[in-house]
């Protein structure tokens, strides 16, 4: 079938991000990605030289999906921007659900390990929180615009901001403390309704 080799690499990515999210990036062996995905040794060194090249098209793999959910969720149907980003904020909680492996960030996940070891890969991992951040920056603005906000903080530092609580609520998660991750994202948003002198809050 002439499509069976595109097939084999998109099961290869896909099997990639989920491994690694289970088992940590220096943990992850090519033979897992193969197992993971039903593939063979073989067919991975047909798409891939080395481990660190798969990572590199998971990375952008993990981006485009993540830009995909949050650009295509129904909280972007709201007409006040500031409903747009507490929806973002009520999303993302309401992913801390089940399995820790399945809901935290493939692109947090592999900096943390190789940030120092894999420069290359962790800028191509950080491009997705960047692009997140970006996605939100003009949410911010309007925000910002409309409650007429004067303040010595920008659009795009409060959208790095939530990218990193977000992120530290993956570690908590995975230390074992779900709910501790939940309450963390609670606080943002509750930080955010202080910052736009809102009270929104669906939990007390």
């Amino acid at each position: 079938m002439p499509d069976a080799p595109h097939r084999s690499k998109e099961k290869l990515l896909d099997a990639t991000l989920s491994v690694v999210r289970r088992k940590g990036y220096s943990a992850t062996r090519v033979e897992d990605v193969c197992a993971e995905a039903g593939v063979t040794k073989g067919s991975f060194f047909h798409h891939f030289d080395s481990k660190d090249a798969l990572a590199l098209a998971a990375a952008e793999r993990w981006r485009q999906f993540a830009n995909s959910l949050f650009a295509e969720a129904d909280y972007n149907a709201a007409a006040d921007p500031l409903d747009r980003l507490l929806g973002y904020i009520d999303h993302r909680r309401s992913m801390l659900d089940g399995d820790v492996a399945k809901f935290t960030c493939f692109a947090g996940t592999v900096i943390q390990e190789a940030y120092a070891t894999h420069p290359e890969l962790s800028e191509a991992c950080f491009r997705a929180m960047a692009d997140n951040a970006a996605f939100l920056a003009p949410i911010i603005s309007a925000a910002m615009r409309k409650r007429r906000i004067k303040a010595g903080w920008t659009a795009k530092s409060l959208a790095l901001h939530t990218q990193a609580v977000l992120q530290g609520a993956f570690i908590l998660a995975k230390a074992g403390d779900v709910k501790a991750a939940a309450e963390s994202v609670d606080h943002l948003r509750r930080y955010i309704e202080l910052l736009f002198h809102s009270d929104r809050s669906s939990r007390a």
